[in-house]
């Protein structure tokens, strides 16, 4: 019995394919459908590879949006060039072709295609990768290790030692030097007056956790202070801050070990935590799947795993694109 083997396709057959795919989905002139014929019909690999992208297209409207609606501001950019040029006389592509494109053009660039990274990085001192946990020790021989995928900036001058959260999170052991030592989320600041702690962003503001010692929050300028001591806990965002309580600061603080620790957590806010260790993009497209409930423990340093663990539970399905991009539905 004969048996057929699979044709895999290489990465420049596969972009080659999705950039036949956007052409042909663009009214294409009277020679492009034989030029696509003939390439088509030169390289088993490269039907496969067209089978491949016919079937992400399908996938690639929702995620789209959702990209768009991150990276507004980036993804604009590239819109706003697709209109100059049909100015110039370019064909003008829809507005889901044309974040459909963009989408592709992300996933071609991999994982290093996200506009609101580099612009945290760019104006940061420290910074770990995704996937990476970091111990640094500053200037004043205090230690911060930051959470996967994080930024901090840090200016020791003017008599006060202040550290501004860019990205992801920190786990900060203070040394007291008789300096203030502050750290700036979002609106809202932390001011040091013991000595180990996390801050945290949130979607819309932070979340700050003491291990040991004591910390006073202000959700903005204007706010009164909170004081935290060890195992509690307060979350703040757009100038008000929810009333401290307490957690179990040990489990909270756990991926400095590599555990990912949840209790009743939503499963937006397993797949968000999920993203800093994952080389790409993880979008999560069921509104109603996002709000199902997890508790677990579950490693981080592999997420491909913990995403099939919790497939098996909840029964979503999913889809891995290009080695860069993971569809949750």
């Amino acid at each position: 019995m004969n048996t057929i083997e699979r044709v895999i396709p290489t990465r420049a057959q596969e972009q080659a394919a999705l950039a036949w795919l956007s052409l042909l989905h663009d009214q294409p002139g009277s020679g492009d459908q034989a030029d696509f014929s003939h390439w088509l019909q030169a390289d088993p690999a490269h039907a496969e590879a067209y089978a491949q992208a016919q079937v992400m297209w399908e996938l690639t409207e929702a995620p789209a949006r959702t990209l768009a609606d991150e990276d507004a501001l980036a993804l604009q950019g590239y819109l706003n060039a697709m209109h100059r040029t049909h100015r110039t006389g370019v064909r003008r592509w829809s507005g889901a072709l044309a974040m459909a494109a963009c989408l592709l053009l992300m996933i071609g660039l991999g994982a290093g295609w996200q506009p609101s990274r580099w612009m945290d990085d760019l104006g940061a001192d420290y910074v770990s990768a995704p996937g990476e946990i970091r111990t640094v020790t500053l200037a004043d021989q205090s230690q911060v290790t930051l959470d996967a995928d994080s930024a901090i900036a840090v200016d020791f001058s003017r008599g006060e030692r202040h550290v501004q959260l860019r990205r992801g999170a920190g786990f900060f052991n203070v040394t007291h030097t008789g300096d203030p030592f502050v750290v700036d989320a979002e609106q809202g600041r932390t001011r040091v007056l013991g000595t180990q702690f996390e801050v945290r962003l949130q979607p819309d503001g932070a979340q700050v956790t003491v291990l040991s010692g004591r910390v006073g929050v202000t959700a903005d300028k204007a706010a009164g202070q909170q004081v935290l001591t060890a195992g509690q806990q307060v979350t703040y965002g757009n100038g008000v801050a929810e009333k401290r309580h307490s957690v179990d600061s040990e489990a909270q603080l756990a991926w400095r070990q590599g555990w990912l620790n949840y209790y009743k957590a939503t499963l937006a806010e397993v797949v968000q935590d999920l993203g800093r260790y994952y080389p790409g993009r993880i979008l999560l497209l069921d509104d109603e799947l996002a709000a199902r409930r997890v508790s677990g423990s579950f490693p981080s340093k592999d997420p491909q795993a913990v995403l099939s663990s919790l497939q098996g539970v909840l029964g979503f399905k999913q889809h891995s694109v290009l080695g860069h991009l993971i569809l949750l539905r």
